[in-house]
């Protein structure tokens, strides 16, 4: 029985006379308006309002993965929420293109308005950072000092409690620890992967050196660069160096992880291992894109103001390129294909277990 309700007014449902009524030009306020101030204000807004939509997929996912047994139903309607906000991050970079309608002399006439407001204390920026898995000691700093000092006192509160709460990189990485066929009955797909690693650097070296277009200097080039191949696989089957690189800060991922996302992908085309393949490649579309629009940012403010400050201190566009190079989350998951192998290299499936992997079903299990 639907309920009843009081007649919705369009106006009224969308809070328009807020919205529309929310564009203050600080350059009007002693004389006349500069005119792109309106489009600065509305793009901004514009970009605050989909954070929140991400904020809020993200905690669809959130609710999805915080469990112990994650359903494949569940699974599709989290994949769902990660691929919106992929969407919605393809929206975000085009309107740097809206944005840069605006040239720098127009920018000038309303900037120093701004000081020293500025995207740096965007809260909700932070807590998309935050609640993906940004950890304080990758941050890329422009001071000194904190990167919420420049908040106000109750922002800076409600950001820096997500430092301490679990994030998506937490989530997803017990979700892999649990991926249970690395091993399952006769098959150990880690060791199968170890000796199809073995024998691709085995035939790999074997082609270098029965090439005769090389010459001697080229071959040891080549040489040389396969042996530092060896040696990063190599650090893949010692969890002793494993752990050395986690505790030097070069991978995050934990091995049992990076085990289960490596068989993910390369056993992707199984039906059971197809829905978190695409999860997996959500998580790196959407760190791959918040870096596309961290440079593409970064390139606006150096076409908008050169090697001037940044209304809010930073060394503007120097420390938005630094940012875009290193502020990463799931930089594991995107360099996995360093340790791809070619489909035809793969260890084959037993059968017992590709019955497992694809969705297996029996005529009997139906009553019949």
């Amino acid at each position: 029985m639907t309920k009843p309700h009081e007649a919705l007014y369009y106006g009224d449902y969308l809070q328009l006379s807020k919205l529309l009524d929310s564009q203050e030009l600080k350059s009007g306020v002693n004389g006349p308006p500069a005119h792109d101030e309106m489009l600065f204000i509305i793009v901004h807004q514009t970009y605050e309002l989909w954070f929140k939509q991400i904020l809020w997929e993200m905690d669809g996912v959130f609710r999805i993965l915080n469990h112990k047994v994650v359903e494949e139903k569940a699974l599709g309607r989290a994949i769902a929420h990660l691929e919106r906000i992929v969407s919605i991050q393809r929206v975000l970079t085009q309107q740097i293109d809206v944005l840069e309608t605006m040239t720098p002399l127009d920018f000038l006439d309303f900037r120093d308005y701004l000081v020293p407001a500025s995207g740096f204390q965007s809260a909700q920026w932070r807590l998309m950072e935050n609640r993906l898995g940004m950890r304080v000691q990758d941050r890329h700093a422009y001071t000194t000092s904190s990167y919420t000092s420049r908040f106000s006192a109750s922002d800076r509160d409600i950001v820096e409690s997500t430092e301490k709460e679990a994030n998506l990189f937490d989530l997803v990485q017990s979700w892999l620890e649990r991926t249970p066929f690395i091993q399952f009955g006769m098959f150990d797909f880690w060791e199968a992967y170890r000796e199809a690693v073995d024998r691709m650097l085995a035939s790999d070296e074997g082609l270098i050196r029965q090439n005769p277009t090389l010459t001697p200097n080229e071959m040891e080039a080549q040489i040389n660069n396969l042996s530092k191949t060896t040696a990063h696989f190599a650090a893949l089957f010692d969890q002793k160096r494993y752990a050395e690189l986690l505790e030097k800060g070069e991978m995050r991922i934990s091995h049992r992880a990076l085990q289960a996302a490596l068989l993910i992908h390369l056993y992707r085309d199984e039906p059971i291992l197809h829905l978190p393949f695409r999860l997996l490649q959500a998580l790196g579309d959407i760190d791959e894109n918040f870096t596309t629009w961290r440079s593409r940012h970064a390139q606006m403010v150096k076409r908008m103001i050169g090697t001037k400050i940044g209304t809010g201190g930073s060394s503007g566009h120097e420390y938005l390129r630094k940012v875009a190079e290193n502020n990463r989350v799931f930089g594991d998951l995107i360099n996995l294909s360093t340790f791809f192998l070619p489909r035809s290299e793969l260890p084959s499936v037993p059968e017992e277990v590709a019955t497992q992997l694809g969705f297996y079903w029996r005529p009997e299990s139906s009553g019949s």
